[in-house]
């Protein structure tokens, strides 16, 4: 008699393509609903599931474990993996995944459109002209800040740090970047970056960009002090996890002109958002956009599948994280 195949299930809407590929190495369930899906139909789910395919809303969590008795991967479709408990799933001997490196470029260009937006107060321009209010063009009218020869400081030097770095040159900006440890030399030279101190960097910097893992270490990194810590005149851009900075403490500082505006990608409490920053004109919000291309949005779902099939064939995992 034939073992049934594996079964797999996906907690939320992904591209057809991976779907495709999942098919390819078991029986799929999709939750297809732009909803959350209930816990009920979840656990429900779970129950048979030996491969699961999660969104970064999903919290994978002992409650989410117990109900998957013969679970033995949980594939994230997202770089970070801060909404799974992975030292839960390593004591049960669930296997993580994540999908680096396909978004890097995506997420690089997002952090880019984020600095010309607030620098040049696009927003506030499409606003003015959305509302039908009459204007006249000025030498001073909407001024904004320039790029070349200003200083873009980096928080997190890795592959998404890297690529923002290498945008940023090309506009002519000096590059400082604080990191765990040290780039290669190689990267530091052809970037033309420097290693500082997180305080130094943000002093000095025209504008902050984040790009660092969110931890425990990481929870609130940017706080009031750090806000005071920045130029008046600087701005500070988020496009990596929504609680690196504390949203009330930079509401505040836009609101009192302790910086000169933010662009934000990310937020602490997803999808609600800090009631001050959406009446104030100095800050940039986009809804999540990062990895929003279509090109990146499947190749995060193709690799996401790729690790499952691997896990189910007995083979290496392609990008594991435990």
């Amino acid at each position: 008699m034939n073992n049934p195949p594996p079964r797999i299930v996906v907690t939320g809407r992904i591209p057809e393509s991976g779907v495709e590929l999942l098919r390819a190495a078991g029986d799929v369930w999709n939750w297809t609903s732009d909803d959350p899906i209930p816990a009920d139909v979840r656990d429900a789910q779970l129950g048979h599931a030996d491969a699961v395919v999660t969104l970064l809303s999903d919290r994978v969590d002992d409650q989410f474990l117990a109900a998957a008795p013969r679970l033995g991967i949980v594939a994230n479709v997202a770089v970070g993996y801060n909404n799974i408990d992975v030292e839960a799933c390593t004591a049960r001997g669930v296997r993580v995944t994540n999908t680096p490196g396909v978004l890097t470029d995506a997420t690089a260009d997002l952090a880019m459109g984020l600095l010309l937006a607030v620098t040049r107060r696009l927003g506030e321009g499409e606003r003015l002209i959305r509302s039908g209010t009459p204007w006249k063009w000025g030498m001073f009218m909407m001024l904004g800040t320039g790029l070349h020869r200003r200083r873009l400081g980096i928080v997190g030097m890795g592959s998404i740090g890297q690529a923002v770095a290498s945008r940023a040159r090309a506009f002519g900006m000096e590059i400082a970047y604080h990191n765990r440890s040290a780039v290669d030399a190689e990267t530091e030279q052809r970037l033309g970056a420097k290693l500082v101190s997180l305080d130094e960097l943000l002093a000095t910097s025209d504008v902050v960009s984040l790009h660092c893992p969110y931890t425990e270490d990481t929870h609130h990194l940017v706080d009031a002090r750090a806000l005071l810590t920045m130029r008046p005149s600087a701005f500070l851009i988020n496009t990596a996890r929504g609680a690196v900075v504390d949203e009330a403490a930079l509401a505040e500082a836009l609101h009192k002109g302790t910086i000169a505006g933010a662009g934000l990608d990310v937020f602490e409490n997803e999808p609600d958002i800090h009631p001050e920053l959406l009446s104030l004109d100095n800050v940039v919000l986009v809804p999540h956009l990062g990895t929003a291309t279509v090109e990146t949005r499947a190749a995060m779902a193709d690799l996401a599948a790729h690790n499952v099939a691997a896990h189910l064939k007995g083979d290496p995992l392609p990008t594991p994280v435990n």
